[in-house]
């Protein structure tokens, strides 16, 4: 099996990447350094750069949903400058009704920053009957699935 060693990065939980301690803020090596990020089979994050490879520290997830914005879709902005469609049925409420979603073609979750949080429960909405909350959006309810259920 293949030994991988620790790059010594830590992301915490707002997405912000340090290295031996001091904080990332050269903007081109923190994009550079997501455009890497993958996860191996046992769930670890790791940073692949040719044929090098190891593996971070992830408090939480390494993408954050910075904004939603609100049209004829819910269109995300990650942490990493990318933009995506936020698929609606990935949405999940994970501890202390932290909002998270998936992204990348479903291979990572991302955590929602509070300014989207905010965005998103606008159109949030309850069902008293099941105890349940949801999005109703082009003519269908997209349930936000409970951590553990």
């Amino acid at each position: 099996m293949e030994e991988i060693l620790p790059c010594h990065i830590r992301i915490d939980k707002e997405g912000n990447w340090y290295y031996k301690g001091a904080q990332i803020i050269r903007k081109d090596i923190y994009l550079f350094f997501n455009q890497h990020l993958i996860r191996d089979g046992d769930g670890r994050f790791l940073l692949k750069i040719n044929s090098e490879k190891c593996y971070l520290e992830v408090e939480d997830t390494p993408f954050i949903v910075k904004r939603v914005d609100i049209g004829k879709t819910f269109k995300i902005i990650l942490n990493d400058e990318s933009e995506e469609i936020l698929q609606l049925d990935t949405l999940w409420i994970g501890k202390h009704n932290v909002l998270y979603c998936k992204v990348k073609q479903d291979r990572f979750d991302a955590r929602f920053n509070r300014p989207s949080y905010y965005d998103i429960t606008k159109y949030i909405m309850h069902n008293p009957l099941e105890d349940k909350y949801f999005i109703p959006f082009g003519g269908k309810k997209y349930y936000l699935k409970q951590e553990g259920g």
